[in-house]
């Protein structure tokens, strides 16, 4: 809660407000989502996923998190427990994301998202074959979709052109992770198989001993990144924060003070 006071002076459209592996975090989920939106008023994208649930217990949920006048949702497979590989769905559970969507159609009136990955999510057999998931979860229900973390913007546009000629017609919106130390990059670009550009690889390595610089050009390089897809045209940006504030701050403040954004993100 502190974090969010201290974004909600940027005026953000919605925070998310994650699930958690295994269904670990499912009561701490629907009460911080529920604070935020009734304490500090700002919108709430509640994450819902797959793991740990059958699909009655998932009912449950639903009705859980309508109840707290939450009206978004952002449905995903999830990660399995301990990065246990390959996912294997509870009993009586779902196994794709699509079929998430699928449910909370059919049964709930919320405004519904789903995650896609511009560099092709790590356990797909092909960019095709992911691509072609995106295009069930549209087709399931999906009113706008948000990317995992990346770093190469053009991997982003080649994603959305694709899509685009697939027939996925929603909004993509582009998630942005500032980088925040040397150890969470290399940690993060390997979970989600994401690249880096090699001219930021080689300045992040030039500073790993110094964990300020790295914050430093982690913070500098996101604000490039936004600022050329504002101004490419996207129809946001989400934020991935992790819990922190500081860097989301500093590059927010910066597209402000650039003229990008009129006193909001």
């Amino acid at each position: 809660m502190d974090t969010i006071e201290t974004l909600k002076v940027l005026s953000p459209s919605f925070v998310s407000v994650t699930y958690g592996a295994g269904g670990s975090t499912r009561a701490r989920t629907v009460e911080i989502a529920k604070r935020i939106k009734r304490d500090v008023g700002i919108e709430v994208l509640a994450h819902i996923t797959c793991v740990g649930h059958s699909v009655d217990e998932l009912r449950g949920v639903f009705r859980e998190v309508e109840s707290a006048g939450i009206e978004n949702v952002l449905a995903l497979r999830g990660d399995p427990p301990g990065g246990q590989l390959p996912f294997v769905p509870s009993e009586g559970g779902f196994r794709y994301a699509s079929d998430l969507v699928a449910l909370l159609r059919e049964e709930s009136g919320f405004s519904l998202g789903a995650a896609v990955y511009p560099e092709v999510h790590p356990e797909a057999l092909s960019a095709e074959a992911d691509l072609d998931n995106a295009l069930r979860k549209v087709r399931a229900g999906a009113e706008f979709l948000i990317t995992q973390l990346f770093f190469d913007n053009d991997a982003y546009f080649r994603f959305v052109d694709r899509a685009r000629a697939a027939g996925i017609e929603v909004p993509i919106v582009p998630g942005i992770m500032p980088i925040a130390s040397f150890a969470q990059a290399a940690r993060m670009t390997q979970k989600c198989a994401a690249t880096i550009p090699p001219r930021l690889q080689a300045a992040l390595e030039a500073s790993s001993e110094d964990p300020d610089s790295v914050a430093a050009l982690g913070v500098a390089y996101a604000a490039l990144q936004c600022t050329d897809l504002l101004e490419r045209g996207v129809p946001g940006i989400h934020f991935i924060t992790l819990n922190r504030s500081p860097a989301t701050r500093a590059v927010v403040s910066a597209l402000i003070a650039g003229g990008l954004l009129e006193g909001g993100a």
